[in-house]
C-alpha cells in the first residue's frame, strides 16, 4: 500500500457510519417510546380528569410528569437523529471523494490467464 492509497481511511469511515447508524436506530426507538409516553400519559390525564376508574391527584401528577418527560425526550432525540443523520451524509460523501481517488481498473483491463 502506497501513502496515498486512502483504504484504511474508507475503512474507519464505514465503522463510523455504521456506529452513526446504530445510534440513529436507537433514537428512533427512543422517539417511538417519548410518542408512546406522550399519548398514554395524555389518556391518564384525560381519564383523571373526568375521573374515570377513580383516578386520583397521583395519577393525574403521574400523567402529566409522563407527558412532560415524553415531550423532552422527543426533543432531544428528534435533534439527535437530525445531527447524526448530518453525520452520516458527511461521511458518506467524504468516503466517495476518497473511492473517487482510487485507480480502479476495470476487470477486463487484466490479463487473460490461460485455460
Amino acid at each position: 500500500m502506497t501513502e496515498d492509497d486512502p483504504t484504511d481511511e474508507i475503512s474507519d469511515i464505514e465503522d463510523r457510519i455504521e456506529r452513526l447508524a446504530e445510534i440513529a436506530e436507537r433514537c428512533r426507538k427512543y422517539i417511538l417510546a417519548s410518542k408512546i409516553a406522550i399519548s398514554g400519559g395524555g389518556a391518564l390525564l384525560l381519564i383523571t380528569i373526568l375521573g374515570l376508574f377513580g383516578a386520583g391527584l397521583t395519577a393525574g401528577l403521574g400523567s402529566i410528569a409522563l407527558v412532560l418527560g415524553g415531550i423532552v425526550s422527543l426533543g432531544s432525540n428528534i435533534s439527535t437523529l437530525r445531527q447524526t443523520d448530518d453525520a452520516i451524509g458527511a461521511a458518506e460523501a467524504r468516503r466517495s471523494a476518497l473511492i473517487g481517488r482510487i485507480d480502479l481498473r476495470l476487470v477486463t483491463d487484466t490479463p487473460m490467464k490461460l485455460m
